[in-house]
């Protein structure tokens, strides 16, 4: 039996008796009037089916009986598109039970969905799935004369499956090692290129580097980018989500690379900031190394039975101890690392979180966060309800227990802008280090330190 086929059926073992689940794949994305963009299939689809082409579509019951819709095999339309699996193969190739041309979707998907009580699809991931489901149900409750029994509950499938999905099997870490590695290929080749291209007085912009990355992930078999790739050199690195773009990289400037490619599904996500010309200014290796520091102290406690927020509040106090001591935050107006962390006075510099889930998609599913119910359960709280930068207390919902087999990132960073209380020699100095951490058994294996992270090695890396 496939990793996939055992999926369906731990999703069927999670379903009630009267409960059918129904899961489809991404739609395609229009780029302009007579092209796509790339297809890029539902990271939930993929997850229960290993099928990557679109128009697809699984029903899944309690039994575990499972049925696929796909496109059916057209010749021309294979001359011009590519090549289609057809329902005809799929039961084979694909384990599942029967399989069926999307084009008779709507004959054969009510008889499947009747007499069930509930339907569970993940909400947002296809947006005409709901028009589907209410023409479907609406079908079904007209025959309810004939003794048919239509579904009255929709719940959400994310519910499900991000609990799957948050718990990583040996495959898939086996996959996420293979992109880390491809991913740390590129940034060592993009390091490189920078000093080299610096050293022989060449022009040498943001997109440069861009394009170096992108050869070393398709050059290795990564289908994609995991997502928009991070170039920033000097002042842009304080820029967040700052894209590459045409600024000129300079022999003095930091350059900061967060990227990392997709390999059959899975994503990396590195970031490492290096000096352009090979060699680190004081005041660059003072912020550096604080940063380093911080990342350090939250792998520390990145383990099985420590809570998801232990790295973040471990790298917290780290920055704003050296915040301190670099005098970019006065101790005379600020007190003591305990009053900075209190009054959150670290923000100005660091304005987000320390890790994130990581797998499928680059922000993986999965609660963060659990709170006690009044049956002493525990329910998963969204992230996006909470404030990402108040410290947790005793009212707030409880952080999750980290578990082996769960990954997430790991990636602290200053970001110092021009300010009449901060020194000037730190100013538009922008530094973030970023690991892929999986949760083993008896602590943390980082995936990605095929890069290195040390300011020694770099400087060694790049001459």
């Amino acid at each position: 039996m496939t990793s996939f086929q055992n999926r369906r059926q731990h999703l069927a073992s999670l379903l009630g008796q009267g409960d059918v689940a129904v899961v489809p794949t991404a739609p395609e994305q229009s780029r302009n009037r007579d092209s796509n963009y790339p297809y890029r299939f539902d990271s939930y689809f993929y997850y229960l089916t290993g099928f990557e082409e679109p128009n697809a579509l699984l029903l899944l019951n309690h039994l575990g009986e499972s049925i696929l819709f796909c496109q059916p095999k057209d010749l021309e339309k294979e001359i011009w598109e590519g090549y289609r699996l057809g329902p005809e193969q799929a039961p084979q190739r694909l384990g599942v039970t029967k399989s069926f041309s999307v084009e008779d979707l709507d004959k054969i998907a009510p008889a499947f969905l009747s007499n069930h009580t509930s339907i569970w699809y993940p909400f947002g991931v296809n947006p005409l799935m709901k028009e589907h489901l209410e023409r479907w149900i609406d079908e079904l409750s007209k025959k309810v004369r004939t003794g048919v029994r239509a579904p009255n509950s929709i719940k959400n499938a994310c519910h499900l499956l991000d609990e799957m999905r948050l718990i990583k099997d040996a495959q898939e870490v086996q996959t996420m090692q293979q992109a880390c590695d491809i991913s740390s290929l590129a940034h060592i080749k993009a390091m490189q290129f920078c000093a080299q291209a610096l050293q022989n007085k060449k022009e040498l912009k943001e997109y440069h580097l861009e394009a170096e990355l992108l050869h070393e992930f398709r050059r290795h078999g990564s289908e994609f980018p995991a997502y928009s790739s991070i170039v920033a050199a000097g002042a842009n690195a304080c820029v967040l989500h700052y894209r590459a773009d045409q600024a000129p990289i300079l022999s003095g400037d930091l350059v900061l690379i967060d990227a990392g490619c997709e390999l059959h599904g899975y994503a990396s996500d590195i970031t490492r900031t290096f000096p352009a010309n090979g060699r680190f200014t004081s005041p660059q290796r003072d912020v550096y190394e604080c940063v380093l520091s911080a990342q350090e102290a939250a792998i520390a406690v990145t383990k099985p039975g420590a809570k998801f927020n232990d790295p973040h509040e471990a790298s917290v106090r780290v920055l704003c101890e050296g915040l301190l001591s670099m005098g970019i935050l006065n101790k005379s107006v600020h007190g003591t690392i305990e009053d900075v962390i209190e009054h959150r006075k670290y923000t100005p510099f660091y304005m987000h979180r320390t890790s994130h889930w990581l797998g499928m998609d680059v922000h993986d599913c999965g609660s963060y966060v659990q709170t006690p119910s009044s049956d002493n359960s525990t329910l998963a709280t969204p992230w996006s309800e909470l404030d990402p930068l108040k410290p947790w207390s005793s009212s707030a919902p409880t952080s999750r227990t980290l578990e082996a087999g769960m990954v997430l990132t790991i990636e602290p960073g200053l970001y110092i802008r021009p300010s009449p209380d901060v020194p000037e020699k730190y100013w538009n100095i922008g530094v973030r280090i970023e690991d892929d951490a999986l949760i083993t058994p008896h602590g943390v294996q980082l995936l990605s330190r095929g890069v290195p992270v040390n300011v020694s090695d770099i400087e060694q890396l790049m001459s």
